[in-house]
């Protein structure tokens, strides 16, 4: 679409203020403004509140690009547009040691389906779908526990656009068959009877599977691969040790060393390596990553949008 000077100063000033390189702007106008373009002609269509799937891997820039694409949808095509994070639904500590105790002591470990709060997250979908000013939950990662209430957000009221972004959005259950045998080190020592795998697929058959179906179209940023993520998630933790380092702080115990970040993200492994190989082939729109992050192809291929009953 072509990019006007109003818009263009829109998207320099943004990326000033979140410190990114100025070639962030290209890559926005060449790759991010036809998915703005296509998200507003859906909504123009539809006539009620879309909301919008934003999957990607650990340390894929999905925040950073859900913040982009709000703020063109919102200042651009004049929409109202609510943001959430799976994340903003993770059980508390209290209640994954709950499940930890009564399924699998791997469920201490935020992230894996099971460990969100997936009821909230379907009153917070129908609120907003019903047109509702609603409290957006918020977690806090530095607690391990969710804000309280009274600090969380509030969206606008007949909001038309909901982004949802996370790293597992809209993944699919696995086979039974493929559970068998332990996929990493963290499987093989710590899930060897397949407890938990079994449990996390399970989840995704039933309440995850419902929550995706909420979705009327899904974004995929679509990682080279899964050392990759790996390594990215790795150099995370680097710059956020060497941050603290600079300043002449300790380095909080929560930051992770390699063999911390190793384990940490063998966790993950099993259903993000299954969604870089099945999710391309289901995602209305692919936006594919470079190693150093840079978007260098995008493919729109809409379908059906879900349906909202």
């Amino acid at each position: 679409m072509p990019v006007s000077d109003a818009l263009k100063l829109l998207l320099t000033e943004r990326q000033a203020a979140e410190k990114l390189p100025a070639s962030y702007v290209e890559q926005v106008e060449t790759y991010l403004l036809p998915i703005a373009a296509h998200i507003a002609t859906h909504h123009e269509r539809a006539k009620k509140a879309l909301f919008w799937g934003v999957s990607g891997s650990q340390g894929s820039g999905k925040s950073t690009l859900v913040h982009f694409l709000a703020h063109i949808l919102r200042h651009h095509y004049r929409l109202s547009v609510a943001v959430l994070s799976l994340d903003d639904f993770y059980c508390d500590q209290a209640e994954r040691g709950q499940l930890a105790d009564a399924c699998h002591p791997l469920f201490r470990t935020r992230g894996v389906p099971g460990t969100h709060r997936v009821a909230l997250a379907m009153d917070t979908f129908d609120r907003l779908a019903r047109g509702e000013a609603t409290p957006l939950p918020r977690f806090d990662k530095a607690t391990d526990n969710p804000f309280p209430e009274s600090a969380w957000p509030q969206s606008p009221s007949d909001c038309d656009i909901v982004l949802f972004e996370g790293w597992c959005v809209g993944a699919v259950p696995q086979a039974e068959t493929q559970l068998d045998q332990p996929l990493n080190l963290l499987e093989a020592e710590e899930d060897p009877d397949g407890r938990w795998r079994r449990e996390v697929n399970r989840q995704l058959q039933q309440d995850y599977a419902a929550w995706w179906q909420r979705l009327d179209g899904l974004l995929l940023l679509l990682a080279p691969s899964f050392e990759q993520v790996h390594e990215w998630r790795r150099l995370q933790e680097h710059k956020l040790r060497q941050r603290f380092e600079d300043a002449g702080q300790m380095v909080p115990a929560g930051v992770m060393d390699d063999s911390q970040i190793s384990r940490f993200i063998q966790h993950y492994e099993r259903l993000t390596r299954w969604i870089l190989q099945v999710l391309p082939n289901q995602a209305d729109i692919v936006l594919n990553l470079q190693p150093d992050h840079r978007w260098n192809r995008l493919i729109l291929q809409p379908r059906e949008a879900h349906q909202n009953d």
